[in-house]
């Protein structure tokens, strides 16, 4: 499967990225909230890990991101530190049948800025880092530089705001890094804030982005193309499509620019 610098020639592959984002597999506290929004409330539910059907959403996946050619492409996968993502994203892009990543598979690391809505709920709380390097010791945890969950507040809850804003300085870490083809593992909330900045920023028709924006599944995958376009005195645009579909996306975009 060629990369974009195959697809698309010097510069236009300097100016794009191509994110696919990705929701953790099934997890005790969607469970159990399902059952009981109080029992999100549950100390119980502390980091809550990945149900028997979530590890089987993780494979299903794994076997598709395989199939499609698009874990040959992926060049860094960024996780939220949470123990769910960090299942997911080890499961679906760590090496088959270990518990570890070779030159052969992508990077994975760990980002704060990823990880669900801070506050209150137990089951969004981040376990000690010493606990997340012996767990998951082939993940990237130099962006995580804490011990304790110091971002955590028992008694209020992070605000939509305030999680936009979290959401913003992700993509702008994210835009900025060297890799070009991204997966993010993240949380339902997060994705659906990353999609509705990235789209708010770009010319879609605004009427079109609660549905465009709609809540993940547990292990859905959606891909979107960012290309920055201020080098041609526009604003930097997204679209959202499916992997296969992303090359075909590039190709319209840089017609209609020339």
């Amino acid at each position: 499967m060629e990369s974009i610098e195959g697809q698309f020639p010097y510069p236009w592959h300097q100016h794009c990225k191509i994110l696919h984002l990705v929701r953790h597999g099934q997890a005790l506290h969607n469970v159990e909230g399902d059952k009981n929004p109080e029992a999100l409330l549950s100390p119980n539910l502390f980091d809550a890990q990945l149900t028997p059907l979530g590890l089987k959403q993780v494979a299903k996946l794994r076997n598709e991101v395989h199939a499609s050619g698009l874990f040959n492409r992926i060049e860094l996968v960024v996780t939220s530190p949470l123990s769910r993502a960090m299942e997911t994203a080890s499961g679906c892009f760590g090496r088959e049948g270990e518990n570890a990543v070779s030159s052969s598979t992508p990077k994975i690391m760990a980002v704060e800025l990823c990880r669900d809505r801070l506050g209150v709920r137990p089951s969004d709380m981040r376990r000690k880092m010493s606990d997340c390097c012996s767990r998951f010791p082939w993940i990237d945890f130099s962006m995580v530089d804490v011990e304790d969950d110091n971002l955590w507040n028992t008694e209020l809850r992070e605000s939509e705001e305030e999680l936009a804003e979290r959401v913003t300085k992700l993509l702008n870490w994210v835009w900025k890094r060297p890799e070009k083809e991204i997966v993010i593992v993240s949380h339902g909330l997060v994705l659906q804030h990353i999609l509705i900045n990235l789209l708010a920023n770009s010319d879609f028709n605004p009427t079109l982005t609660p549905a465009l924006c709609k809540r993940f599944d547990n292990c859905e995958l959606r891909s979107v193309v960012i290309l920055d376009t201020s080098k041609i005195g526009r604003e930097r645009w997204a679209w959202l499509c499916s992997d296969d579909k992303a090359k075909d996306v590039l190709k319209q975009v840089w017609s209609s620019f020339n």
